[in-house]
């Protein structure tokens, strides 16, 4: 299918060699509210009623999912080499556009946005689910990262959840210190809880900026973010997206606090990569299985009614490419 697909773009962009897989497979390496977006009649993609994900009364409306495959691709750190990653998702031609935080580099101001996110990745503005980073917050509230996405980027506490096919995606923000913190019992995490609750998905996809786990050496860990995995891993999310790490990791299933989990465990994508820079690793900590530090790209997603098919979509000129597949819990 990448074939495919880059064949038809080839005025766009040329991605690496894509390498299949099976579950656990080993990849191939060289070197608010959220209706603000009108969806399309066929979109099979479901927004919630209300800035919650549930409605007033504390009922969660129908998520429609259809058990139909559907396709999610992004990535964090965007904005530097934005006119590359966002060529790359116009080859794949995604149903939905994820974004894990620092959106608009350096600053998050509105210049960073209307100069160097717009003219590229604006062009999928329409099918944007965003979510804040740090960089963000150079800007006091992240006043600027909600007037560019509006409605879409539900603020003023930037964490949400939507449907997509048979999947329940949330969003959560990271900049703990911004929303009343992380740990268990604060807003988020009782909200996540509740909203995670009231989801029929069998399926469910997380993403926010800062990686409960990486062995990147400029960030590396963020045990912050430990009570939101304990509330995922507690409903049986499937998995997580993080950035911050200016690189590509990818993590086996395992539980908060970081012990593999065949079982139950979540698989975690760190997807840094979105054309800000580049940073290096550290000593890799447990379960990390790949790990790439030198190559802009995007995570594509396809999302299935029982389970996902995962791959790095790398940028022109460069082999590094990571591919698998798996069942859901």
């Amino acid at each position: 299918m990448r074939g495919v697909l880059l064949a038809i773009a080839s005025a766009l962009c040329v991605a690496g060699a894509a390498c299949g897989g099976d579950d656990e497979s080993t990849p191939t390496t060289d070197g608010g509210p959220r209706d603000a977006r009108t969806a399309p009649t066929d979109s099979p993609i479901t927004p919630p009623d209300d800035a919650g994900t549930m409605m007033g009364d504390g009922s969660r409306p129908d998520s429609g999912a259809t058990g139909e495959t559907v396709v999610i691709a992004g990535a964090g750190d965007i904005c530097g080499g934005c006119d590359v990653t966002a060529d790359l998702l116009d080859a794949i031609g995604p149903d939905a556009v994820f974004t894990a935080g620092d959106n608009a580099y350096p600053d998050g101001t509105a210049s960073d946005f209307m100069d160097g996110y717009d003219p590229y990745w604006g062009r999928f503005k329409s099918i944007t689910y965003p979510s804040p980073g740090n960089h963000d917050y150079h800007v006091a509230g992240a006043a600027d990262y909600y007037a560019y996405f509006g409605a879409s980027a539900h603020g003023p506490d930037g964490y949400y959840s939507y449907d997509i096919g048979a999947w329940h995606v949330v969003v959560i923000n990271s900049n703990c210190s911004e929303v009343g913190g992380c740990d268990p019992g604060s807003p988020q995490e009782t909200w996540l809880r509740a909203d995670l609750a009231a989801s029929g998905a069998a399926c469910t996809l997380a993403y926010w900026h800062h990686p409960r786990f990486s062995s990147g050496s400029t960030h590396g860990n963020s045990e912050s973010m430990e009570p939101i995995w304990q509330a995922l891993y507690d409903a049986n999310a499937d998995l997580v997206i993080s950035g911050h790490e200016h690189n590509y990791e990818r993590f086996a299933p395992q539980d908060p606090t970081g012990a593999a989990d065949d079982a139950r465990g979540i698989r975690e994508f760190v997807v840094g990569t979105g054309g800000a820079s580049h940073y290096a690793f550290g000593t890799p900590i447990p379960n990390s299985e790949i790990r790439n530090g030198d190559t802009f790209g995007v995570l594509e997603l396809t999302l299935r009614a029982d389970g996902y098919d995962w791959e790095f979509v790398a940028e022109p000129g460069h082999a590094f490419t990571d591919t698998g597949s798996s069942a859901c819990h």
